[in-house]
């Protein structure tokens, strides 16, 4: 399944998302969603020890101004790749 998250982690029950994570899942960041992405955020490290990849959108990075700021951690993936995730995976939520 491919999880989105498209909302501020501060304003997202983190936890609830990870409960409903699968190993094979994807998540990806997307809009504000992509605030977890900031190196030495304790969003970072919560994900990155999930059973899945964790990826962020780079126009929506770029379009906060954080782009050198994403964590090694986070794969920065463009809307071309976002579009295979969601080919990859059949099932979608957004969060």
């Amino acid at each position: 399944m491919l999880h989105t998250l498209s909302r501020s982690p501060w304003q997202c029950d983190i936890e609830s998302l990870l409960s409903m994570v699968r190993e094979g899942d994807a998540l990806l960041l997307i809009q504000d969603g992509v605030l977890a992405a900031v190196e030495g955020s304790r969003f970072v490290d919560i994900l990155s020890n999930a059973p899945i990849s964790v990826s962020a959108l780079k126009d929506d990075i770029d379009a906060r101004g954080l782009a050198g700021q994403i964590s090694a951690k986070i794969n920065v993936v463009s809307y071309t790749d976002f579009v295979n995730l969601a080919v990859q995976h059949t099932g979608h939520m957004n969060w």
